[in-house]
């Protein structure tokens, strides 16, 4: 008899796609092993540092994914970096940023990248009244979208709670939106004043326990840019294969994803 954490992983399973990512042209690179697919209304939550359920990632696949962007020339910088390596990855932009910086969103789309949201502001939603939180999200959604106006790609319905603060109201009012919130399996801690040295043996240690999983960066320090070429080097060393997320209806420049999906970690 299968265990109920089996089973839950079987309809996880079901409600997403996967596909060979294209291949690198830069000999030696890192590259993107594959594009997994999350359906929002199958998929409502994922990340273990918030919710019991994550994605179905393989030992030794991981997920970047980059918050609070774009920022130049951090942003660029960082976006130079993943195109060396062939490396896709997911942004979870501030809508405010966005506005600011259009051209680095479309680029950040334009290069293969997903495009979540972060709000508009990012303030901590759960001390907030349900209607002012509400609204800052819509307002960083329409912002988002509205950078990417006009291009062939447009924002996947991924959302990120600043500082991972949510409420039980503002979970239901995403879901009933079909959007998907993210959180992380674990995190570069980027924030705290480190080193890029430190940042990279602090990430490369909770990778090394964690053997998989979505990893949080920020595009806007400037430690991070500084110690990613280094990270990405020691996954390729190290055997570790990248996993690029796209939205159920694949509005992401360069994939065209088919069938299989996410899972509960006991």
């Amino acid at each position: 008899m299968l265990r109920p954490a089996c089973l839950a992983a079987l309809v996880f399973l079901a409600a997403s796609t996967f596909a060979l990512a294209a291949p690198c042209p830069h000999a030696g690179a890192l590259g993107t092993s594959r594009v997994l697919t999350v359906n929002p209304q199958a998929t409502p939550r994922v990340g273990l540092k918030s919710f019991p359920d994550t994605l179905p990632l393989a030992d030794k696949e991981v997920v970047l994914t980059f918050d609070d962007g774009p920022l130049p020339p951090l942003t660029a910088r960082l976006l130079d970096l993943l195109a060396a390596e062939c490396a896709r990855a997911t942004f979870f932009v501030v809508g405010r940023n966005a506005k600011a910086h259009p051209a680095l969103v479309r680029r950040i789309a334009a290069e293969g990248h997903t495009v979540g949201h972060h709000s508009w502001s990012h303030p901590n939603l759960a001390t907030m009244p349900f209607d002012a939180a509400r609204d800052n999200i819509q307002r960083g959604i329409a912002a988002t979208e509205a950078a990417l106006a006009g291009t062939s790609t447009r924002a996947a319905p991924f959302f990120r709670f600043p500082y991972f603060a949510a409420t039980p109201a503002l979970l239901q009012a995403l879901q009933s939106r079909h959007v998907a919130v993210f959180g992380a399996d674990f995190w570069a801690s980027d924030w705290e004043p480190m080193t890029p040295e430190q940042t990279l043996r602090l990430t490369t240690e909770r990778l090394a326990r964690a053997r998989r999983g979505i990893i949080l960066f920020h595009d806007i320090q400037p430690r991070t840019i500084a110690m990613m070429p280094a990270f990405l080097r020691h996954l390729r060393s190290n055997g570790y294969r990248l996993v690029h997320i796209v939205p159920a209806d694949g509005k992401v420049a360069g994939h065209r994803p088919e069938p299989a999906s996410p899972a509960r970690h006991d």
